[in-house]
């Protein structure tokens, strides 16, 4: 089995929410790139938090295997760049299925301080864990574990697990903050894709 850790240090301010993992020796560091759309402007917001990600090195064709991505434990902030954090609803973390693969199911085990029953369903070739919330500012929270049942290709591939986002028109994390500033209370859209994205896991079919 291999296992990998890495810490996904997202944008410019910090606001902890979700991570990843790596399956370099030497964990890599990611990134992901995040924007709120506010009535005041648009800002850039950072998440910070640890994952692990496992699945095995090696997989015989036509076989199947599963992938997991284990959310660490995290806290929000009560305030971010000056706005209070009031809570956070509607996330949606996507992890796109492998190429070199063929999905065969998917399931969340875990998580806390969510308010809500966390679900994942397939969308295409990417399974969307959604949390409805709310999860309120300065509170602790840890996200699912998330096990995808795959059935591995050819011989001689590799299956590399990514985040899901290319851009804040594509993302892979999204998210409803409830923020207030001074006397006014909004709610504003968050979009964020992981810049760089390195891979999760590898596996060798062979």
């Amino acid at each position: 089995m291999a296992t990998h850790r890495n810490l996904l240090i997202l944008g410019a301010a910090v606001l902890p929410l979700v991570a990843g993992a790596g399956v370099a020796a030497a964990a890599p560091v990611a990134s992901y790139a995040c924007r709120a759309d506010t009535k005041f402007g648009k800002h850039l917001l950072s998440l910070r938090q640890g994952v692990d990600a496992k699945a095995p090195a090696t997989v015989k064709p036509n076989h199947r295997f599963s992938i997991t991505v284990d959310l660490k434990p995290g806290s929000l902030p009560g305030e971010v760049k000056g706005f209070k954090l009031k809570e956070v609803r509607d996330l949606r973390l996507r992890v796109p299925i492998p190429a070199n693969s063929s999905y065969v199911s998917a399931t969340l085990t875990g998580g806390s301080g969510l308010n809500s029953t966390p679900s994942v369903r397939l969308e295409g070739r990417v399974a969307v864990i959604s949390v409805a919330g709310p999860i309120a500012g300065g509170a602790n929270y840890q996200l699912p574990t998330l096990t995808v049942r795959l059935k591995a290709g050819r011989r001689g591939a590799v299956i590399e697990t990514r985040l899901k986002g290319t851009s804040y028109d594509d993302p892979g994390l999204t998210l409803t903050a409830k923020i207030k500033w001074k006397f006014v209370t909004i709610n504003s859209p968050v979009s964020c894709y992981p810049d760089p994205n390195p891979a999760l896991t590898r596996t060798t079919v062979k």
